[in-house]
């Protein structure tokens, strides 16, 4: 439905500028013979009474989704995109000159650093291989539960006091922990996002009690050795990042917490597909 012209030049500029609509799916003028240039205007809806920008006058695509403050909201996404990629460097950063300077600090910064690469790698994994999942909270920074962030956060506090305390923060750390635990990182993270791609469009990030049409248990790839290879990834990876830090208090929760959390939830989706 278009806007309700003022005056003749208004709807004689609309009338040449020839808007598709739902009804009226824009003529293709290009060579049929070119696949590359398909016509898919007939893809998309244009209404000027749901959808107004204060800045042109234009038309705005249907989805409303991919508009500020909706599910897929575009520029939630790109904000959120350039803050990890921006700490992710800065942590980086940080920790290499900390630890080159033989400041404690960098534990600090290693934390930040695996966090940002996980969430960034949560999205960018689902988007590119389970676009229709994909949303502005796919990165999981605040919809993966309070549980959940309560656990890093109270990581991070830890690292933080025992900064402090050099006697606690030495406590059982030397350079063969910290190689374990950034080795645990590591392949943690990169068992999460392999047997996410390989899961593909079968993949959620909520449990699914019901399913899905055209859903299919994936048997093949890293699934043909584990039953829940992103689990064991995600387990192996919170646990490493413990060690690599030098937390023991944290390390202690994690394992308990995340073992009894997976276990739980594992439980749950055998009751529920049989």
């Amino acid at each position: 439905m278009a806007r309700p012209s003022t005056s003749s030049s208004t709807s004689s500029r609309q009338s040449s500028a020839q808007v598709p609509s739902a009804s009226q799916p824009e003529t293709n003028h290009r060579r049929s013979g070119d696949a590359s240039e398909k016509d898919d205007s007939s893809e998309h809806r244009y209404d000027y009474a749901d959808v107004q920008s204060p800045f042109t006058s234009k038309p705005y695509p249907y989805d409303v989704s991919l508009l500020p403050g909706g599910k897929r909201s575009l520029s939630h996404i790109s904000a959120t995109a350039f803050w990890l990629g921006f700490t992710l460097a800065a942590s980086l950063i940080l920790a290499f000159q900390a630890a080159w300077l033989e400041m404690t600090i960098w534990r600090v910064f290693a934390f930040t650093a695996s966090l940002s690469l996980f969430h960034f790698l949560e999205f960018w994994t689902t988007a590119t291989y389970n676009l229709p999942q994909v949303r502005a909270s796919s990165f999981l920074l605040f919809s993966n539960g309070t549980a959940y962030n309560m656990a890093h956060g109270a990581a991070l506090i830890e690292i933080v006091v025992s900064n402090w305390i050099p006697s606690y923060q030495a406590r059982f750390v030397n350079f063969i922990t910290i190689t374990v635990g950034l080795v645990m990182v590591v392949f943690g993270q990169m068992m999460r996002t392999t047997a996410m791609a390989t899961a593909g469009t079968n993949f959620n990030h909520t449990p699914q009690r019901v399913k899905q049409q055209g859903h299919e248990l994936v048997t093949s790839g890293i699934y043909a050795f584990s039953r829940h290879p992103s689990y064991m990834a995600f387990f192996w990876w919170a646990i490493g990042t413990q060690i690599l830090v030098g937390n023991k208090i944290c390390l202690v929760a994690f394992i308990v917490s995340l073992w009894t959390f997976f276990k739980n939830r594992i439980r749950g989706e055998l009751t529920s597909a049989s």
